[in-house]
């Protein structure tokens, strides 16, 4: 099992970097925000989808027929996607050398705005993982003492990664992408200490909006990336989800460190203090990237 696992994440992780190259490259600079906010928007619908219905068909039947279930999806959205994707009309083909790719991969990390936007992603994935994996723990306690199941269908708040992603994504290409970021990040700072309320709304409340903040910053941010890197696009989008990814695994597992001891408020400590840095990434980010490049596109 744990084999396997690991050969699905091999997999599926080249798949997002040649996404965000896709979408990159065949949107104008009008419409490339709102086409990459939709793509992020639908990893929202996903997530949200598939942690639902897992839940259900493991309580209904077993979790061997809820992994069936997935499986049989996702080789019909792969048919579905072969036959329906339109060529690409922008994408010109190169040799492949692999000797290319280190250089290309130091390249990138030498750009000192990249690495501002790399590090963002890195913080906002990691935060957000950090308050989903603990939540549950604090929902199915005192004072909430809520069932799995009830836990569970709390993920239905992705579709507000999804409205997020399309909305912020729009805003954007008309009023920059500094700007968008540093909203979405300031309302996740303010929804995470709205989860420390023990009025059950109000946490969920919070868990809605941050889950708006950060589909909605992590969509521009990818975009962001496409756009800077000056080639080897794929490489750049590889690079930010190589940090995205890694800010899931890291902060994800550090969260445990604050909740033992220190409980829901340990947690969201962190999660601020993440989130704070991220901010100051992005006044650094500013300092490098000039803001005439932010608003037309060229950053």
């Amino acid at each position: 099992m744990l084999g396997l696992r690991a050969l699905q994440g091999v997999v599926l992780a080249g798949l997002p970097s040649i996404a965000m190259t896709y979408v990159g490259e065949e949107f104008g600079e009008g419409s490339l925000g709102l086409a990459m906010g939709l793509y992020v928007g639908g990893t929202a619908v996903g997530g949200m989808a598939g942690r639902i219905s897992t839940g259900v068909l493991t309580d209904a039947y077993s979790s061997q027929v809820a992994l069936a279930a997935i499986g049989a999806i996702g080789l019909l959205g792969a048919a579905w996607f072969a036959i329906g994707l339109p060529a690409s009309e922008n994408f010109r083909p190169r040799p492949f050398d692999i000797g290319k790719l280190p250089r290309a991969l130091l390249r990138h990390a030498r750009d000192p705005g990249l690495l501002c936007v790399f590090g963002v992603g890195f913080l906002l994935m990691g935060s957000f993982v950090a308050l989903y994996n603990y939540v549950g723990y604090l929902l199915v306690g005192p004072p909430f003492d809520l069932s799995q199941t009830a836990v569970g269908f709390i993920f239905a708040v992705y579709v507000m990664g999804t409205a997020s992603s399309a909305l912020m994504g729009r805003l954007s290409d008309g009023f920059g992408r500094r700007g968008v970021i540093l909203l979405g990040v300031a309302i996740m700072l303010v929804s995470a200490l709205l989860t420390l309320s023990v009025n059950l709304y109000v946490v969920i409340a919070g868990i809605a909006l941050y889950t708006f903040g950060f589909f909605g910053a992590h969509s521009v941010a990818s975009a962001w990336v496409g756009q800077r890197a000056a080639g080897e696009r794929a490489q750049a989008s590889s690079l930010y989800l190589l940090f995205y990814y890694a800010g899931s695994s890291v902060v994800g597992t550090l969260g445990g460190l604050f909740w033992d001891p220190y409980g829901w408020y340990g947690v969201v400590f962190m999660v601020s203090a993440l989130l704070l840095i991220s901010l100051l990434l992005m006044g650094i980010l500013s300092l490098v990237v000039p803001a005439q490049e932010d608003n037309d596109g060229r950053a």
